[in-house]
């Protein structure tokens, strides 16, 4: 990715937490990016790291007067508070400042960008996620968590994020608003199909795709109707968000929605059947046999692409097998603008953070990304659509992306 933090003036919050010392591997590829660096300690924080470590990776001593918050709030490009812990949380969501980091994040205009570590039950106490919701109401952006193993021996959602996940992060949001005002409608997620009034019909997709699609979008500037099925992810606040279930819905609800939109992207892993006549009571299994007669669901990617006046059209193949052949074949006969194929055999691709993808062009072109996290894979795709949709097209990512699609064949 393009480095956009040359220059910048990256602000550090550090908590007390054993995610701490990962910071100090931070602070080194943010310099080696030619990137301002100051940091803040907490007093806990200093049990974990010391001043003078950070000191030696950032090249600026470590802040500790009460009376600087004012000029580090103002000198701060952006403001990233990591490891961010339970106790940080509470006191920024409620507008506490007793301290310089907590008084640095109520006097600062910058983006703030929150990376939270702690325990599991912490995290999802509904304490900490309330605190959460306010903070991202008050527009700060929350990175993370990541779901693992903790140093308390305990396991699930709570670990701060890897350095260089956070380091994308920070990169992203310098990047240009290339897709300024463009109108892009994502499908995401799965779709449900009742088989009775217990069991369905689904699929393994749990939308983490189509929302860093939705994510990367909103960040460089389009306006973005999210249509989603059922999943565990908070929809972006700055997206239309409409949730639903069923195959028929989301047809509806991108069939209402998609006038004047500039790009229709289908990532949603929408169900190929359902039953023909679901149950009105559940079926016992004590049947000794059961037979359920099926009925396709109605192709929402095709039927977008026979309306008139459509929009720029992007598909999804997630598939098993002759990975670029079927996927060809699809874009081909439903008429797409470029199609995303990915590999789901042995495990890949659903419920993952990280995903390969192969890029194909209607006119055959085509360019291999290598695995990476699922939202630098959406602004991957939204390069392509960059160079399509802007007068003077900024190359926002790596140059290998434009010269690769023009040699390829």
């Amino acid at each position: 990715m393009t480095n956009y933090l040359a220059n910048k003036k990256v602000l550090i919050g550090i908590c007390g937490g054993i995610a701490a010392y990962k910071v100090l591997d931070l602070i080194r590829r943010l310099r080696e990016q030619n990137a301002e660096v100051r940091t803040i300690l907490t007093t806990n924080a200093e049990q974990f790291v010391t001043p003078l470590s950070v000191h030696a990776l950032s090249g600026e001593p470590v802040r500790s007067d009460p009376m600087q918050h004012i000029e580090l709030a103002r000198w701060a490009d952006i403001f990233l508070v990591a490891p961010a812990t339970a106790n940080f949380i509470a006191k920024a969501a409620h507008g506490l400042a007793d301290d310089l980091l907590s008084s640095t994040y109520l006097a600062t205009d910058a983006p703030v960008l929150i990376a939270p570590a702690m325990n599991q039950q912490m995290w999802e106490h509904l304490g900490t996620q309330e605190n959460i919701k306010n903070l991202q109401e008050h527009s700060s952006k929350i990175i993370g968590p990541a779901i693992g193993s903790q140093a308390c021996g305990e396991y699930g959602p709570g670990r701060m994020i890897e350095p260089n996940q956070i380091l994308d992060y920070l990169n992203q949001q310098f990047m240009p608003r290339v897709l300024e005002g463009k109108r892009i409608l994502i499908t995401a997620g799965p779709t449900l199909e009742a088989i009775d009034p217990v069991r369905f019909i689904s699929n393994h997709s749990t939308g983490k795709m189509g929302y860093a699609l939705a994510q990367a979008a909103i960040q460089l500037g389009a306006k973005v109707t999210l249509i989603s099925g059922p999943t565990n992810i908070t929809p972006p606040r700055q997206a239309k968000n409409i949730s639903l279930t069923t195959a028929e819905e989301m047809l509806n609800a991108v069939l209402e929605n998609i006038t004047n939109q500039d790009v229709f992207i289908s990532c949603a892993a929408v169900t190929d059947y359902r039953p023909k006549t679901p149950s009105k009571h559940k079926i016992k299994k004590s049947m000794a046999e059961t037979n359920i007669l099926l009925e396709p669901t109605t192709d929402i990617l095709a039927t977008v692409a026979k309306l008139p006046n459509k929009p720029f059209l992007i598909g999804f193949a997630a598939e098993t097998e002759q990975l670029v052949t079927n996927a060809t074949t699809k874009m081909q006969n439903k008429g797409l603008d470029i199609i995303v194929a990915n590999s789901v055999a042995n495990g890949q691709g659903f419920a993952q953070d990280y995903n390969e993808a192969t890029l194909i062009r209607k006119n055959h072109n085509r360019i291999k990304i290598a695995k990476q996290s699922k939202l630098s894979l959406a602004f991957e795709i939204f390069h392509e659509i960059s160079h399509i949709f802007c007068e003077t097209p900024q190359n926002f990512l790596k140059d290998r992306l434009a010269n690769e699609f023009a040699k390829s064949t």
